[in-house]
C-alpha cells in the first residue's frame, strides 16, 4: 500500500479486511510502497515519513500481526531495486506502455508531471516486488488483475531467456541421484504421472519431496523442480491471481470513498465526528419528505448497510424504507452504533501503537530483516542464472 496519510473505511474493506484473513491462512509479506508514492509524488516528499508512520500504525490498529505475518517498508529491503534494475534490462518497453493504468492515470493526474521513467516503469517494480518472494498466489480485487498479468509475462521471459543452462539434462541426472535412491524413485514415478496423465496431486507431492530434502543444493532443488513441468529451471514462478471481495464502499456524498473528493471516514477518526458524519450523509434524493417512500438501491447508505448489518436488520430497512415506515435518521442508527464500535475498536488498538513507537519501529525492523532473508536467496539465483556471479 502506497503511503499518502491516514487510511479509511474504503481501504479496510477493500483490502485490509482480507489480509487479516489471510495472514492466518498463508505465509504474508505486506509492505509499505514508499518507492512507489515517489512514482507519482516525487516533488514533495516532506510528509513522507509521517504517512508511513500513519500507515503502519493504521494496519496494526486494523489486525495486521507480525507475529504471523511478514510487516515492512519496501525502500528497507533494497533487493526491491536490484531485481526491479535486472528486470528491466530484458522487459520491452511496449508491456509497460500497455498497462491499462498507465495512460488512465496520465489523463486523471494532468496536474502531475508524469514524464518520467519512474512512472512508466511502476508495473515493473510492482512484479519485482511480487516476483522477489516467489510467491504462490497474489490477493488482489478484479481491478488488479492486469497488474499480475504482465508480472506473470515477466517471469515467463525470465524463465525462458535465463532457465535453460548448458548441460541441463545431466545436471538434472546428477540432482535426482543425490535425492537417495527410494526418494529418486519417487521423484520419477511422480513426474511421469503429472508429465504423462497431468496428475496435479503428484506434481504436489514431487514439489513437497523436493522441497524437504536436505540433501541437495538449493541450484540443485530448482533445477528438478523445473524438470517436473518442462526442461528450463522455474527461477521466478508465475504467481497465481488470489481474487478476493472488494464490495462496494460509498463516500459521504454517495461517490466511492476516496481521499480526492474528500469524502472518507478514517480508521481510527474521532467517534463524535464519524457519527456526525454518518448522520449527515447523502441518502436516496427521492425522500425528500420523511413520508416519502425511498429506494434502497439508490441510497449510498444501503450500501454500507450490506456491509455492516446482519439480515433482520437489512430487511427492516428495506420493509421501512420502501413504505416510509423509518426516516433516513431511524435507518442510520444502528449503522452508526457499528461503524462507530468499529473505529473506537480500531482507535484504542492504535493508541497503544502511537504511544510507543519504539515498538513499531521493532516491527519493522524485525520484519525487513525477515523479508531481505526471502529477497536474498531470489537475488542470488537471478544472479547466478543472468551470470552476474562466478558460481
Amino acid at each position: 500500500m502506497r503511503p499518502t496519510g491516514a487510511l479509511h473505511l474504503g481501504n479496510f474493506h477493500g483490502a485490509l479486511r482480507n489480509w487479516v484473513e489471510l495472514q492466518y491462512q498463508y505465509e504474508c509479506y505486506f509492505f509499505v510502497a514508499d518507492w512507489h508514492a515517489l512514482t507519482t509524488g516525487y516533488e514533495d516528499t516532506t510528509s513522507l515519513q509521517e504517512h508511513i508512520s500513519t500507515v503502519m500504525v493504521d494496519w496494526l490498529a486494523a489486525g495486521l500481526n507480525p507475529s504471523v505475518s511478514t510487516l515492512f517498508i519496501q525502500s528497507h529491503v533494497p533487493e526491491h531495486a536490484e531485481l526491479h534494475l535486472l528486470l528491466s534490462m530484458m522487459t520491452p518497453l511496449s508491456w509497460l506502455e500497455r498497462v491499462p493504468t498507465y495512460k488512465d492515470q496520465q489523463e486523471n493526474l494532468r496536474e502531475k508531471d508524469l514524464a518520467t521513467y519512474g512512472f512508466l516503469g511502476y508495473p515493473l517494480l510492482q512484479s519485482a516486488d511480487i516476483l522477489l518472494y516467489r510467491p504462490a498466489y497474489v490477493p488482489v480485487g478484479e481491478d488488479q488483475v492486469a497488474h499480475v498479468e504482465i508480472t506473470r509475462e515477466i517471469a515467463r521471459r525470465f524463465n525462458h531467456l535465463f532457465g535453460r543452462e548448458p548441460g541441463f539434462e545431466e545436471k538434472v541426472e546428477r540432482a535426482i541421484k543425490n535425492l537417495g535412491g527410494r526418494n529418486a524413485k519417487s521423484y520419477q514415478q511422480l513426474r511421469t504421472f503429472y508429465q504423462e496423465k497431468g496428475d496435479t496431486v503428484a506434481l504436489e507431492r514431487a514439489q513437497a519431496l523436493i522441497q524437504s530434502n536436505t540433501r541437495i543444493t538449493v541450484a540443485d532443488r530448482e533445477r528438478l523442480l523445473g524438470y517436473l513441468e518442462g526442461a528450463g529451471v522455474s527461477i521466478l514462478p508465475e504467481p497465481q491471481v488470489l481474487l478476493t471481495a472488494t464490495p462496494k464502499v460509498p463516500g459521504l456524498d454517495g461517490r466511492k470513498m476516496s481521499k480526492s473528493y474528500g469524502n472518507t471516514i478514517g480508521l481510527r477518526e474521532d467517534p463524535a465526528v464519524v457519527s456526525e458524519k454518518l448522520r449527515t450523509m447523502q441518502t436516496d434524493p427521492a425522500r425528500a419528505r420523511r413520508t416519502d417512500p425511498g429506494n434502497p438501491e439508490k441510497c449510498p447508505v444501503w450500501d454500507l448497510h450490506k456491509i455492516y448489518s446482519g439480515e433482520a436488520t437489512q430487511k427492516w430497512v428495506v420493509e421501512g424504507c420502501t413504505t416510509a415506515g423509518i426516516g433516513c435518521l431511524d435507518c442510520k442508527k444502528p449503522l452508526i452504533e457499528k461503524i462507530v464500535e468499529d473505529v473506537s475498536t480500531m482507535r484504542r488498538r492504535g493508541q497503544e501503537y502511537e504511544d510507543n513507537p519504539d515498538l513499531v519501529r521493532t516491527i519493522l525492523k524485525e520484519g525487513a530483516e525477515k523479508a531481505r532473508e526471502a529477497a536474498r536467496q531470489t537475488i542470488d539465483d537471478v544472479r547466478r542464472a543472468m551470470h552476474l556471479r562466478a558460481d
